[in-house]
C-alpha cells in the first residue's frame, strides 16, 4: 500500500510553496505531500488517489479562496476520504468561520496564518492528528489474531483486555469463521484439538485459553514494579492517576503508577467525551487515554499493569504497597486513585450471563458485533449517552432504559440534544429490566413500566449496564478511613467534632486531599465527595503533587 497522502490546498503560491516546505520537511519519509492550487483541483486529485486505493491521511486546507472555499472543499472532500483529518488554515478575521466548521464538517483544528515557527505552531497540531489517524488506520495488520465465541465470558474478557490496553487485535468468531477466508485461514494453523479462546501473536505463537495476564506477559506489558522503592507510588491509572503521574514525573519524583486492568479507567471506556477543556470536537475515551499515557512514558512514568494493589501498612516514614502476586514496593508517599466500578445489577439473570451477552460498559470492544441487532442500554447518565451515540452507528435500534421520568436529571443537555435527532435511538422512561433470560447467553429481557404496571418480554443479544459506580476500597480497611459507601474521606472530611482521625501522627490538620495517613492522598472519583467528571480528576490528580511537594519537604 503506497505511504497515506497528505493534502495541502491554498490557491496564494507564495503560501502553498511555503506549508508544503515545511510539511516535507517533516514528513517527507513517511507520508506523500502533495498540493493543490484550488478546491476544484483538490477534489480532482482526491478522486485519483480514490481510485488508486490510495490512502489519505490529512487535509490542510485554507479558507480565503475563490470558487470554492476551504469549508465548501472540505463538504465535498469527505465525501470522499471521511476518515482523513481535517485542518481550516485561516486569518484572524475567520475564527468566527472556523468555529462554525467545526460542526458542519467535523473540524478537527484551524491554524491561524502564519504558523511561524513550524516547531511551535505547525507540527504539534499536524503530529497529534496524523497519531491519531494512525491509531485508526494501520498500513497493514501486525497485532494479535483471537478466535473465540461471541458468547463466551472467557473470551469477552480477553477482547476487553487487549482493546483497552489499545493492543492492535482481529477477532474471529467461531460462529463467522466458515464465511471468512481469513478466519479459515486461522484455524487451519491451529492444533487438530485446539482450546478455546486461542490468541496468535504476531511471531506465530499461538496460545490457548490464556489468561489476561499470561497474554500481558506474552506481549511485553510491565506487570512488575523495577524498584523497590519510589518518591511516589500512585494507585490507580484514570484520568486522576495519569494526571498525578504526569506532574509527579515531570517534576523529578521517581514514580510509579500501579494499574489494575488498563490504563484510562472507566474513562478510557467511553465511547465520546465531547465536554473536556480543549477538545471542541471531542474525544474518545481510548484517545485520552493513550495521549496521557504516552505523555507520562515520556516524562519517565514507570506504569506497571495489569497489576493490583492488595495491601497496604505503614511502616515509619514508608507506605509499603503489597501486590497481588505478592511483591511489594515501598514509596514515601502514596495517591490513592482508583476511581470506581459499575455497580452491579441485582436482578435475576445478569451475573449468570455477564459476558455472554450482559455486559458492564464496554461500548468500544462489543459494538461492531451488535451491527443490526436491537441492543439495550440501561442507565440514564453521560456514559449511557455516550455508549448510546456509539452504538447507533452499528446496532439496527438502541433502547435506553431510564427508572426516572426523563434524562435531564442525570445526562448532559448536549448529549440528550444528539439523542433526540438520532432517528435509532429509543428512550424507554420509568422502565426497568427486571429478569435477563437465556442458557448460554442472553436471548431475552423482561421489563416492567412503571407507568402502566405493565410487564412484558422482548428478544435481546445484548444489555449494557451503566447504572453509576462503586469505589473497590476493601483492601484499605483498618488502614484508611472512608465513608458508610466505601469512598475515601480527606481534608475536613476527617475532622470530627474538630477532632483529627485517631492514626493522625502530625501536629497539623489533614490536607486538602489527605487521607487519614499523613502522605497518602486521595484523588478523583474513589474520594469522597469528589465531581464525578474527567476535568476535575485530572484537577485533582495534579494538585496533589503539590501536596506531595509540601509533604515530602517535611519528611
Amino acid at each position: 500500500m503506497p505511504r497515506p497522502a497528505i493534502l495541502t490546498v491554498d490557491d496564494d503560491p507564495d503560501v502553498l510553496s511555503a506549508i508544503e516546505r515545511d510539511l516535507r520537511r517533516r514528513y517527507a519519509e513517511r507520508y506523500r505531500v502533495l498540493k493543490a492550487s484550488s478546491g476544484r483541483e483538490a477534489i480532482d486529485t482526491l478522486r485519483r488517489l480514490k481510485q488508486q486505493d490510495a490512502p489519505v491521511s490529512l487535509l490542510l486546507v485554507d479558507h480565503r479562496m475563490p470558487q470554492m472555499n476551504g469549508i465548501e472543499t472540505l463538504l465535498e472532500a469527505i465525501r470522499i476520504f471521511p476518515d482523513a483529518k481535517r485542518v481550516l488554515l485561516t486569518a484572524y478575521a475567520d475564527t468566527d468561520a472556523a468555529i462554525r466548521a467545526i460542526n458542519q464538517v467535523q473540524l478537527n483544528h484551524y491554524l491561524l496564518k502564519p504558523w511561524d515557527p513550524p516547531a511551535e505552531h505547525l507540527y504539534p497540531v499536524i503530529d497529534d492528528l496524523l497519531e491519531d489517524w494512525q491509531a485508526n488506520h494501520p498500513p497493514a495488520f501486525e497485532g494479535v489474531h483471537l478466535l473465540g465465541s461471541r458468547w463466551s465470558p472467557h473470551s469477552y474478557e480477553l477482547r476487553d483486555f487487549l482493546a483497552r490496553n489499545q493492543i492492535p487485535y482481529l477477532w474471529h468468531d467461531i460462529e463467522n469463521a466458515a464465511q471468512d477466508p481469513q478466519s479459515r485461514s486461522l484455524r487451519e494453523r491451529l492444533p487438530s484439538a485446539y482450546k478455546l479462546p486461542v490468541a496468535v501473536l504476531t511471531g506465530g505463537e499461538i496460545v490457548e485459553e490464556a489468561s489476561t495476564n499470561l497474554l500481558a506477559q506474552k506481549l511485553g506489558l510491565q506487570t512488575h514494579a523495577g524498584l523497590d522503592f519510589y518518591d511516589v507510588a500512585i494507585v490507580g491509572g484514570g484520568p486522576a492517576g495519569l494526571a498525578a503521574a504526569v506532574y509527579g514525573a515531570s517534576e523529578g519524583l521517581r514514580t510509579v503508577m500501579i494499574e489494575r486492568e488498563a490504563p484510562g479507567g472507566q474513562a478510557g471506556c467511553s465511547s465520546r467525551i465531547e465536554n473536556y477543556l480543549g477538545f471542541p470536537s471531542g474525544l474518545t475515551g481510548s484517545d485520552l487515554a493513550r495521549r496521557a499515557v504516552t505523555q507520562a512514558r515520556r516524562f519517565g512514568v514507570e506504569i506497571v499493569s495489569p497489576q493490583e494493589a492488595s495491601g497496604i501498612r505503614i511502616d515509619g516514614p514508608y507506605r509499603r504497597l503489597t501486590l497481588r502476586d505478592g511483591s511489594e514496593i515501598s514509596c514515601h508517599a502514596l495517591i490513592l486513585a482508583m476511581g470506581v466500578q459499575w455497580r452491579r445489577l441485582d436482578i435475576p439473570g445478569v451475573d449468570r450471563l455477564q459476558g455472554a451477552g450482559v455486559y458492564y460498559g464496554a461500548a468500544q470492544s462489543e459494538a461492531p458485533s451488535c451491527r443490526d441487532e436491537d441492543i439495550y442500554i440501561v442507565g440514564g447518565a453521560n456514559s449511557a449517552g455516550q455508549a448510546a451515540m456509539f452504538f447507533s452507528r452499528f446496532a439496527s435500534r438502541v433502547f435506553i432504559l431510564v427508572r426516572g421520568p426523563s434524562l435531564a436529571d442525570s445526562m448532559s443537555q448536549y448529549l440528550i440534544e444528539q439523542i433526540e435527532q438520532t432517528e435509532n435511538i429509543h428512550v424507554e422512561v420509568r422502565t426497568r429490566v427486571l429478569e435477563a433470560h437465556g442458557e448460554h447467553r442472553l436471548q431475552s429481557l423482561t421489563l416492567a413500566c412503571d407507568t402502566s404496571g405493565d410487564t412484558y418480554q422482548v428478544p435481546a443479544t445484548s444489555l449494557f449496564i451503566f447504572i453509576g459506580a462503586e469505589p473497590r476500597t476493601a483492601w484499605l480497611d483498618g488502614v484508611i478511613q472512608r465513608d458508610e459507601r466505601g469512598f475515601i474521606l480527606t481534608g475536613n472530611d476527617l475532622l470530627s467534632n474538630g477532632k483529627r482521625p485517631s492514626q493522625w501522627t502530625l501536629n497539623r490538620d489533614p490536607g486538602l486531599l489527605e487521607t487519614s495517613v499523613p502522605g497518602v492522598f486521595a484523588v478523583g472519583d474513589v474520594r469522597h465527595g469528589s465531581v464525578k467528571r474527567v476535568a476535575s480528576g485530572v484537577g485533582e490528580g495534579s494538585v496533589a503533587i503539590q501536596f506531595v511537594h509540601q509533604y515530602l519537604s517535611k519528611v
